[in-house]
């Protein structure tokens, strides 16, 4: 079998590994749909590892003193490289994590669109001048901070990858970029796109799992780790560079619940409901994973959740009909179903959906899940899959009560024709976004700061340009016989 072996350059040549070889760890890959093998590929050594690291720390001080408009166009030219090769990108994101096409390829054209943002804000960025003597000036300069790495997820993997490793290039540092292991081939395809206007040494890229992540979070020579993944994951991310005090930018799991009120069209809330939590098959960071639905609306929103949930299908037959794609691999099945299996055991109810379907594959149905208990899994974790626990509640204030008390603190939803209750909602939810009436909803540029276990810093928008830098200090004061001449 002939694998690319991605290295320090991502130019190296083909390597031929054996099922049997045993000389390096290997990434095998199965086609979620099918269930078949998808193909192989050999992580990065520790050797690669810090030869990538040592190439972007030895090219980052020219990248540096590269002007920011010469930066910008760059970045615009690898837009336009990433929408060239926007449908093989996507191709290779169905293949690998089983996302539907259409919504693989709106990712990329995302990931492209926020190169081109950055490409345009980072040149007109500034520092700040501070008032002080007459005879002096004092100013606060952004400066790049160094080496980033960049570890993406599966779940959205060309968006989040083109929006850190822009921002990060467009304020002058260099990029050590590792896609996830559950989309090896895509992450390679991507890297080698993003690379093709750089100067060498400018962005690397290595492949691997999470042996492969800690290599280069430990190493000294990375000032930077954006991550964004998994809490389990972001707290080792935080552990190990604690140790040495690098800074950590991260969006880690979220809970993030739906709040209907008693005033809303119950069908329009159910079709929300249904958009947050079963899109991609429930897996993106702000997905729905738990609903309260006031009780005075609760049997006809269940009712229309429950039919918006049947329309869901793995293979759409007819044109009302949204196609679910399976999730990721057998491995997260095993998780999504077993938060399902705990609520149904501790008494809750199913409206549709809760069982593995026969065949190949991973796909798991839209699932509508009634009766559900603060302390039951689905509310208390991140399900992370197609599934939508609704829980009713007999007014507004307890469903805001129950949604602030969890550990996470991403994002919200709520849905209501109040004012003042689209006040409160915003005012006492404690997490980084409040959506009202919009599940999806947001201005282009929109930033994002997670709280809590759901992360640090600023992972979108031109706030994600201050997270790539640091501010350095500058008093610049005269000599003493020009600052006081004598009379």
């Amino acid at each position: 079998m002939t694998e690319q072996l991605v290295g320090v350059d991502g130019v190296r040549a083909a390597t031929a590994v054996s099922p049997a070889d045993g000389t390096a760890p290997v990434i095998e890959v199965t086609d979620p749909v099918t269930g078949t093998p998808f193909g192989r590929l050999v992580m990065s050594s520790p050797e690669e590892v810090r030869d990538a690291v040592g190439l972007a720390h030895r090219h980052q001080p020219a990248w540096a003193a590269t002007p920011p408009a010469r930066r910008g166009r760059l970045l615009h030219e690898i837009a336009e490289e990433v929408r060239a090769s926007a449908n093989r990108l996507a191709r290779l994101n169905t293949a690998e994590t089983g996302r539907p096409f259409s919504q693989a390829l709106d990712g990329v054209l995302a990931g492209a669109a926020t190169l081109d943002q950055y490409a345009e804000l980072a040149p007109v960025r500034g520092g700040r001048a501070l008032l002080g003597d007459v005879a002096a000036t004092d100013l606060m300069v952004p400066e790049p901070r160094g080496v980033v790495a960049v570890l993406t997820p599966w779940n959205e993997p060309v968006a989040v990858a083109c929006g850190l490793i822009g921002a990060a290039l467009a304020t002058g540092n260099t990029v050590c970029f590792k896609p996830s292991e559950r989309a090896p081939h895509l992450g390679r395809a991507l890297g080698q796109v993003l690379c093709a206007p750089l100067p060498s040494g400018v962005l690397v890229r290595v492949t691997g799992d999470g042996r492969v992540g800690a290599a280069l979070v430990e190493d000294p020579r990375v000032d930077l780790i954006a991550h964004v993944g998994s809490t389990a994951a972001g707290r080792r991310v935080l552990a190990a560079a604690a140790v040495r005090g690098a800074a950590v930018l991260a969006e880690n799991g979220g809970n993030d619940p739906l709040l209907v009120d008693s005033d809303v069209d119950p069908v329009w809330a159910a079709g929300q409901a249904a958009i947050g939590a079963f899109t991609n098959s429930g897996q993106i960071c702000t997905a729905v994973e738990r609903v309260y639905v006031h009780r005075a609306v609760a049997d006809r929103f269940v009712a229309a959740l429950v039919d918006q949930a049947r329309r869901y299908r793995a293979r759409p037959r007819d044109t009302s009909e949204v196609e679910l794609g399976p999730l990721v691999d057998v491995r997260h099945r095993a998780h999504v179903h077993g938060h399902v299996t705990q609520a149904l055991d501790a008494g809750a109810e199913v409206g549709c959906g809760g069982v593995i379907p026969p065949g190949p594959g991973s796909s798991y149905p839209a699932t509508v899940l009634t009766g559900c208990r603060p302390e039951m899994a689905v509310f208390q974790e991140e399900t992370f899959g197609p599934v939508a626990p609704v829980r009713v509640v007999d007014s507004f204030d307890q469903a805001l009560a129950e949604a602030a008390v969890d550990r996470y603190g991403l994002a919200a939803t709520v849905l209501t024709g109040s004012m003042a209750h689209a006040q409160r909602a915003w005012r006492e939810l404690p997490v980084g976004t409040v959506k009202v009436n919009d599940v999806f909803g947001g201005a282009p540029g929109g930033a994002a700061q997670p709280r809590r276990d759901s992360g640090n810093g600023f992972g979108f928008g031109p706030e994600l340009l201050d997270e790539m830098t640091t501010v350095k200090v500058v008093h610049l004061g005269l000599p003493g016989d020009v600052a006081n001449p004598e009379p």
